[in-house]
């Protein structure tokens, strides 16, 4: 089997343009990926067209090999758009590997641990300005059987907060938690917001709301800074969605700055490098929960490491889309109780649409987190998707 084609499909999706990458083979296999990087999507596009030059011609099963020759041949390696590219890539080859053998990529990584992964809900905020409408919300979304959920509550503040603005965030914080009760987990996101004393600050007047986790308190430059946070936390800390290759994720569990992981699919290494993540965090009993707020084809790829992983803690998932996302691809998420079942279909169990991503091409957006606009994010009257 030999590679003969690398495309590139960029799709509007509202908030931003999802990336698909889909390899072709001379035996009829192709395998779809997702690098969907926020805002940064034509220079994930070329660095595509880079691998695509060195993958033409070669077996697609060979995906080790293959991660290794490039990840080292960028000689530049490492950061959000060669890595965002690799991933994508590296996700289409397990997809071709897996379909060639007839069985799911989880079954190639060691078999199944889990049968199905408990959720938590992004998105499901949008268009939420005031602590009441997102206690509104909150509740809509505890009525659907969602037994965790996730925001950010900060505003456009960066790296210090005010009071006003603090004082706005707690009572969303409050509003929410009075809404759905203890029973129902809520995640508060930093979104990399904060400096140091900052992130502390707000850590130690979260405590009474009980989170799961503060996500991100600090930028994610600096692993000293986060455990920094960390130390002085009350609550639990998660981060790693911008931190990319085991290389990266090592510093963070040297440094024990962490309680969650939160590698992505599209941006760490694909499949194979998150796998090795997870497998050192679980030897230095940390959770895995990945991070996954794009679109269907990364979400078909994180449920094959929900299903093979022992650490898997909790998945992200978008509870709202633009409505033709259920047309891009043919995901087919059977949801119950807060969590969602994972397939047995070869490879990642997706196929793209190309026809349907074609009528949706590239829209310029830009970065809404300090702008005062975060749950700008879905058109309006936007339904649950699943």
């Amino acid at each position: 089997m030999k590679v003969t084609d690398v495309r590139t499909f960029v799709v509007d999706c509202y908030r931003t343009n999802w990336v698909f990458v889909k390899v072709y083979t001379d035996e009829g296999i192709t395998g779809v990926g997702e690098g969907t990087l926020e805002y940064k999507e034509k220079a994930l596009c070329g660095a595509v067209e880079h691998i695509r030059d060195y993958l033409i011609g070669k077996d697609p099963r060979a995906i080790e090999k293959h991660y290794h020759a490039i990840y080292r041949d960028a000689y530049w390696r490492g950061g959000a758009v060669l890595m965002s590219a690799l991933s994508a890539i590296e996700t289409a080859l397990w997809d071709i590997l897996g379909k060639s053998l007839g069985v799911p990529v989880y079954q190639l990584l060691g078999g199944k641990v889990n049968d199905d992964c408990r959720i938590y809900v992004n998105g499901w905020f949008a268009g939420a300005k005031e602590p009441e409408e997102f206690a509104e919300k909150a509740l809509k979304v505890k009525e659907k059987g969602v037994t965790a959920l996730k925001w950010d509550p900060f505003g456009k503040s960066y790296l210090q907060i005010d009071n006003k603005s603090l004082d706005k965030a707690l009572r969303c914080v409050a509003a929410v938690r009075e809404a759905v009760g203890n029973e129902t987990d809520i995640l508060i996101e930093g979104h990399g917001r904060f400096d140091v004393p900052t992130g502390i600050r707000i850590a130690r007047e979260l405590e009474q709301f009980k989170p799961m986790w503060f996500e991100e308190p600090v930028p994610p430059d600096n692993i000293e800074a986060l455990k920094a946070v960390r130390d002085k936390s009350p609550v639990a800390i998660s981060a790693g969605e911008r931190l990319y290759t085991r290389y990266g994720f090592n510093a963070l569990f040297a440094a024990r700055a962490a309680d969650y992981i939160q590698p992505d699919v599209s941006h760490a290494g694909g499949i194979g490098e998150l796998k090795k993540i997870a497998a050192t965090a679980e030897a230095n009993y940390i959770s895995f929960a990945p991070h996954n707020p794009s679109g269907p084809v990364a979400n078909a790829a994180t449920l094959q490491l929900a299903a093979c992983c022992p650490n898997f803690c909790i998945l992200e998932i978008m509870l709202t889309d633009v409505d033709y996302r259920k047309f891009v691809t043919d995901e087919n998420l059977v949801y119950e109780n807060g969590r969602i079942k994972i397939g047995d279909k070869p490879g990642l169990g997706i196929e793209l649409n190309e026809e349907e991503c074609a009528r949706h091409p590239y829209v310029r957006h830009d970065l809404r987190h300090y702008t005062g606009k975060l749950t700008d994010i879905r058109p309006p009257k936007t339904e649950f998707y699943f």
